[in-house]
C-alpha cells in the first residue's frame, strides 16, 4: 500500500483502471476507429458532425452588413432618442458624450436570392449565397466590452475560467480521427493591423481535463509548436523516446492517478502521428485552380482569412470536430467609412468559398458553420460626426449572426429590431440560445453535457438557454 496515497489519488487510480489498458492499446500503435466522447452522446441523432465557426473579432456593425435600417435617413443628426436608448449603460467612451448623432449607413444594400435576405453591397459574395444563409438578427448579449463578451460567446461565462465551446464538444463527442486534435483553432490578422487581443484561454479546456483544449496552428514556421525534431533525431528515435516516456508516465499514473498525466501520454502520442497529417494537412499545393479561384488569391498566402478557410475544410475533410477560425480588427470606434471595407474584403469571399466548396463535396448538410461577432454597434457616432466619417461604440442589445448547413434552416431571416436598429422588437435570442442551438445540431440536450467540478455540475449554457426552433431544419 502507497502511504502517499490519498483518497483523492485512490479514486482517481480506480477511474482509470480501464483508460490504461486502452491507452497501452494506443502506445503500441494499434489503429482502432476513434470516437471517444461520452457514454450515450449524441443524445440523439444529429444533423451536424462538425462545426467552423468563423468568429470575426471586435464586433462588426450589423447596419452596414445585414441590418438595413432605410427610415436612419429621416434622423440623420438627430440626437437618438432617450426612450429608445431606455438608460442602457454605456461604455467609457462615449458615456460622457453630451450628444448621440444618429448615423445611417454609408453602403448600399439590396435584396438578393429568392430568400430575398437584405446584404450589404461590402458583401457581395455572402449576398450571392444568400438562400443557403440563415440570418439571426435579433442576437443579444450581456457584456459590453470585448474581452468579456468574447469570452462568454465562447464559453458561456464573461468571466475566464470555463471550457470554450470547442472543448465541450471534443468532451462530449470525443474526435473523429486520432491523427490530428478534436478542436483546432487559426487567427488572422485583419489587414488593418489592429484589434482586440485573443488569449489562449479562449479555446482552453478550463476546468475539464487539458486533453480537450483547442490546438492552435500557427502560420510561420511549424504549424504546431515542437512538431519538427531536433537535428539528427529522426522519427524512429522519436518512437523509441516516445515508448520510454509513456512507460515511466504510465508509471506515474499508476501511482498516482492524475488524469493530466493520462493526458500528457496522449498528447505525445497525438503530436508524433501530426508530425506526418499536419505537413500533408497544410501542403496545398495539390489543390486545383478552380480552389484558389474559389477563395481568391490570398489563399495562396498562410495566415490570411481566406488560407484558414481553405483549411478549415481540409480540417473538416479528415474529421476534426471543431474548426474555430478568429479574426481581428472589426473594432470600428472611427474611420468606419473607411476601415470597414478592408475588414469585408479580407473574408466575404472566403466566407462564402467555404460555403459552396462544402456543398459541392456533399459536406455540408453535416457540417455546421457559424459567423458573426461578440456584440453589435451602436445607431449614434461614436465621437465627432462629419460628411464622410463616423464610428460606433459597442452595442450589446441586438446584433446579427449567420449559420449554414447542418442542422440550419436555409433561407431565412429570423429577429427584428427597431428603426433605430437598438432594441429587439421579435424573437429575441440570447447568446445561451444560440450555444443551445448549436450543440442540439450536433445532438447535444446542453443541459446534460456537464461535468462536475468543485461540488456543482456545469455546462456551457449555465442554467439558461432555450432552443431557437424556428431556425431548425
Amino acid at each position: 500500500m502507497n502511504p502517499h496515497l490519498t483518497r483523492r489519488h485512490f479514486f482517481g487510480r480506480t477511474a482509470t483502471g480501464l483508460g490504461i489498458a486502452a491507452l497501452a492499446e494506443l502506445l503500441q500503435g494499434k489503429e482502432r476507429t476513434p470516437t471517444g466522447g461520452l457514454p450515450g452522446l449524441p443524445h440523439f441523432a444529429p444533423k451536424a458532425k462538425r462545426v467552423i465557426y468563423l468568429f470575426q473579432s471586435g464586433g462588426p456593425s450589423q447596419m452596414e452588413l445585414f441590418d438595413y435600417k432605410p427610415r436612419l435617413k429621416d434622423f440623420q443628426g438627430g440626437d437618438l432618442p432617450e426612450s429608445v436608448r431606455q438608460g442602457q449603460r454605456l461604455t467609457g467612451m462615449s458615456a460622457t458624450q453630451s450628444s448621440f448623432p444618429i448615423v445611417p449607413s454609408a453602403f448600399a444594400f439590396a435584396r438578393h436570392g429568392k430568400s430575398g435576405a437584405w446584404v450589404s453591397e461590402l458583401l457581395p459574395h455572402t449576398a450571392r449565397i444568400a438562400d443557403q444563409l440563415t440570418f439571426v438578427k435579433s442576437v443579444h448579449t450581456e457584456a459590453i466590452n470585448h474581452d468579456p463578451a468574447v469570452t462568454f460567446l465562447q464559453t458561456g461565462s464573461q468571466i475566464a475560467g470555463r471550457p470554450s465551446m470547442g472543448s465541450w464538444l471534443a468532451y462530449g463527442l470525443g474526435a473523429e480521427t486520432q491523427d490530428l486534435p478534436a478542436f483546432v483553432v487559426m487567427i488572422s490578422p485583419g489587414k488593418g493591423g489592429g484589434g482586440q487581443p485573443l488569449y489562449d484561454r479562449l479555446w482552453g479546456s478550463g476546468f475539464l481535463p487539458t486533453r480537450y483544449q483547442g490546438v492552435k496552428f500557427r502560420s510561420v514556421g511549424d504549424p504546431v509548436l515542437y512538431l519538427s525534431n531536433p537535428h539528427g533525431f529522426d522519427s524512429e528515435d522519436r518512437r523509441v523516446y516516445l515508448n520510454a516516456l509513456g512507460e515511466l508516465n504510465r508509471m506515474k499514473l499508476e501511482q498516482f492517478g492524475d488524469p493530466e498525466i493520462s493526458t500528457r501520454i496522449s498528447q505525445y502520442e497525438m503530436a508524433f502521428r501530426m508530425q506526418s497529417s499536419v505537413p500533408e494537412l497544410t501542403d496545398l499545393s495539390k489543390e486545383p485552380r478552380g480552389v484558389f479561384d474559389l477563395y481568391g488569391e490570398d489563399a495562396r498566402t498562410p495566415g490570411t482569412f481566406a488560407a484558414n478557410c481553405l483549411l478549415a475544410r481540409r480540417l473538416a475533410e479528415r474529421g476534426v470536430r471543431f474548426i474555430q477560425l478568429y479574426h481581428r480588427d472589426w473594432d470600428h470606434h472611427g474611420k468606419l467609412p473607411a476601415e470597414l471595407p478592408k475588414r469585408c474584403k479580407d473574408t466575404d469571399q472566403a466566407s462564402a468559398a467555404l460555403i459552396q466548396d462544402l456543398k459541392q463535396r456533399g459536406m455540408l448538410d453535416d457540417t455546421l458553420v457559424i459567423w458573426g461577432g461578440e456584440f453589435g454597434r451602436t445607431v449614434y457616432c461614436q465621437g465627432r460626426l462629419t460628411k464622410d466619417d463616423y464610428g460606433r461604440d459597442h452595442h450589446p442589445r441586438c446584433f446579427t449572426m449567420w449559420l449554414a448547413g447542418g442542422g440550419m434552416k436555409p433561407g431565412i431571416t429570423m429577429g427584428e429590431t427597431d428603426d433605430f436598429c437598438y432594441n429587439i422588437v421579435r424573437d429575441p435570442v440570447h447568446v445561451f440560445d444560440m450555444q443551445a442551438t448549436i450543440l442540439h445540431c450536433l445532438g447535444i440536450d446542453h443541459t446534460r453535457l456537464t461535468y462536475k467540478y468543485m461540488g456543482r455540475y456545469f455546462r456551457l449554457t449555465d442554467v439558461h438557454g432555450n432552443l431557437v426552433k424556428d431556425i431548425l431544419a
